[in-house]
């Protein structure tokens, strides 16, 4: 069972920005989002059922990295679902094909702020494990590779880039990271064929570093995080590390990295996409 200080709220209505109060973190989260204090290790869950991405979501997780940062000494990060059946089911197309406001926020700025959000977990200055507890396709299978560990539900879920069956092409600087995460033939399956990754087959593909069982995925997360913790005591060393491997001028696989890559999404082909 895992007890923290939680951070939890409602957001400003109208402008998808983050209402401030005075808990352990400085602000509240809004329903999508859940923010909480495990001592040397903060949990993000993700609280929207199916947990689909959109502007507003984006936005909400990189506000609680903002506080997560604002913490001292080593400390590592854990993302969680609470839904036991979806971490994150991608894109929420029905928004993103859709007009009109909707609680998902604006739709033009989604693209560039999901990939520098990536970008920002790929280099965080701390660990990061992801507690896949249950399916994550698209943009949810995304960013679980952004986290330096990812551990899956054994017996249920999926890990799947789809977006080859629904006819978009995956923008360069997302076949980076997926190139960057995992061994070239199990990259190929991946974003070539759509294959569909189980716990077993994503564990021997070292997609994922562990498994374990329904109901202990998050509190296997948390106990990885708090062994890996003590890497962040010196945060800059931890961040320049990761920097010098993901981003700019990389010390692997130049010229550069994937975290380069997503920062400046607009000097890479994007391919094919919906109405194109």
């Amino acid at each position: 069972m895992l007890h923290g200080l939680k951070c939890r709220g409602t957001k400003h209505s109208g402008d998808n920005k983050t209402a401030l109060e005075n808990t352990v973190y400085g602000m509240a989260m809004s329903d999508l989002v859940t923010l909480e204090n495990l001592g040397e290790v903060s949990l993000i869950t993700l609280d929207n059922d199916e947990n689909k991405w959109t502007t507003t979501l984006v936005r909400e997780i990189d506000a609680a990295l903002d506080e997560i940062e604002k913490t001292e000494g080593p400390h590592a990060v854990v993302t969680a679902s609470s839904n036991p059946k979806f971490f994150s089911n991608g894109l929420d197309l029905e928004w993103v094909m859709g007009t009109g406001e909707h609680p998902g926020g604006v739709r033009k700025p989604f693209a560039e702020e999901f990939m520098k959000l990536a970008a920002r977990m790929i280099t965080f200055p701390m660990p990061t494990v992801c507690a896949v507890n249950g399916h994550a396709f698209g943009a949810g299978f995304m960013w679980a590779l952004c986290h330096d560990q990812r551990i899956m539900r054994e017996d249920r879920g999926l890990l799947c880039a789809n977006e080859v069956e629904i006819g978009l092409a995956i923008p360069e600087p997302e076949l980076a990271l997926f190139h960057h995460k995992m061994p070239q033939n199990v990259f190929y399956e991946t974003v070539q064929l759509a294959r569909r990754w189980t716990g077993e087959a994503a564990y021997e593909a070292g997609i994922v570093q562990s498994l374990a069982q329904e109901g202990e995925v998050t509190e296997a997360a948390v106990k990885s995080a708090n062994q890996l913790s003590k890497l962040a005591k010196r945060r800059d060393v931890f961040g320049w590390m990761k920097e010098h491997i993901w981003g700019e001028n990389a010390a692997i696989k130049g010229p550069h990295g994937p975290a380069h890559m997503l920062r400046n999404m607009h000097d890479y082909a994007e391919g094919p996409q919906f109405g194109s």
